[in-house]
């Protein structure tokens, strides 16, 4: 018999196939006349000029590479002034910045917890959290979603380290997690509470300072917040926020900072760049809240089943799969790009067309997602 070790992934894509789950890259071009909601580039910074050339800066004078990790020949000037912004813009006592958002969350999860810990995560987590769980020593819970309570009951089981982790915004649907109730749980059991606050920053709390800073939870005792540089900053990145003495235990035992080369120069630069841009013009994130609400009502007007969102995330559900791929398919054809999520990674099973409301949206653009999305929608929908 001959050795074919791989023969079983011909097997496995079959059964994708099948379910209408194949995935496939997709390279864009640098100019396209698409419309794009799909990204995650909420504020509309990744092209400002103000930012490209900040990042354009930063490589000619750090280089193209950080060369080594953090702790070796990775950090620059620009990290550490890019780390003390950070914190200062969204009222932690100090930041540290990752390659990635999920670096920052496999960081804080394994490095805050213990073999003799609990984690309770909300079924809803992103995937980034869902893996940081899993290569945490610590037992982990998971809880329905969005539920205080039953966060409450799981941490009366444990006697010793434990921790609550939550998205601030959920991807899939675009809904907010009720920080302020959890917040108390976790006081109340003396746990901590991480809360990763990707699809907030930029969009939640005054200025855009994120889901933490609307909920007055910013800076306080016992919360740690992970973040991206990729959506509102229009970069690429991520950190951890905290206590001081929580970074600098990072700083000693997460893996993915000690062991990963640092972040980009030129990430590094446009981040710190999008970050100070922000502080001057803060309607941006005002903007990118009030164009989901739009598009919301317009597109539940119309008679599809929308999420009301509550930052930046538009979620329209679909009958299955397959019709989610064609209905995406059929919204690029006409000009649209927008965002389809199918299992695994929906964690209820149910696909869904997920669009972007962006800051920089017109709103001859706004009319025109609107009724793009609704001209091709499968008629099982409404």
């Amino acid at each position: 018999m001959s050795y074919a070790p791989f023969d079983w992934i011909d097997d496995e894509a079959r059964r994708r196939a099948d379910a209408g789950l194949v995935r496939a890259l997709r390279p864009r071009p640098a100019e396209t006349e698409l419309l794009d909601l799909a990204s995650n580039d909420y504020l509309g910074l990744s092209r400002h000029p103000e930012v490209t050339s900040a990042a354009a800066d930063a490589a000619l004078t750090w280089g193209a590479g950080a060369t080594g990790s953090r702790l070796v020949t990775g950090s620059t000037a620009l990290h550490t002034e890019l780390e003390r912004e950070l914190a200062d813009f969204c009222g932690f006592e100090a930041a540290l910045v990752f390659s990635s958002g999920y670096a920052a969350n496999l960081a804080a999860l394994t490095a805050l917890t213990g073999h003799d810990g609990l984690i309770v995560s909300d079924a809803g987590n992103h995937a980034s959290i869902v893996d940081g769980c899993r290569l945490a020593r610590a037992a982990t819970a998971v809880v329905p979603h969005a539920d205080p309570e039953a966060v409450r009951e799981m941490l009366r089981t444990h006697d010793g380290r434990a921790l609550a982790v939550t998205d601030s915004v959920f991807s899939v649907d675009g809904d907010a997690a009720p920080l302020a109730p959890l917040a108390e749980v976790c006081r109340d059991a003396g746990a901590a509470l991480l809360v990763d606050d990707a699809h907030g920053l930029g969009v939640l709390g005054e200025g855009g300072r994120g889901a933490l800073a609307a909920a007055g939870l910013a800076g306080r005792e016992g919360i740690v917040a992970t973040l991206t540089l990729s959506k509102s900053l229009g970069s690429q990145g991520g950190a951890v926020l905290g206590p001081d003495r929580v970074i600098r235990h990072l700083v000693n035992t997460a893996r993915t900072f000690i062991f990963d080369t640092g972040l980009a120069p030129a990430a590094a630069g446009a981040a710190l760049c999008a970050l100070r841009l922000l502080r001057r013009e803060p309607g941006r994130a005002a903007r990118a809240g009030a164009v989901a609400t739009e598009l919301y009502g317009r597109l539940t007007a119309a008679g599809l089943r929308a999420v009301r969102p509550d930052a930046a995330v538009v979620s329209v559900r679909a009958p299955s799969p397959d019709s989610a791929v064609r209905w995406a398919a059929d919204c690029r054809t006409a000009g649209l790009s927008v965002g389809c999520f199918r299992p695994p990674s929906v964690p209820d099973g149910i696909s869904r067309l997920r669009l972007t409301a962006r800051a920089d949206l017109t709103p001859d653009q706004i009319g025109r997602a609107v009724n793009t999305v609704v001209a091709t929608a499968p008629e099982a929908v409404s």
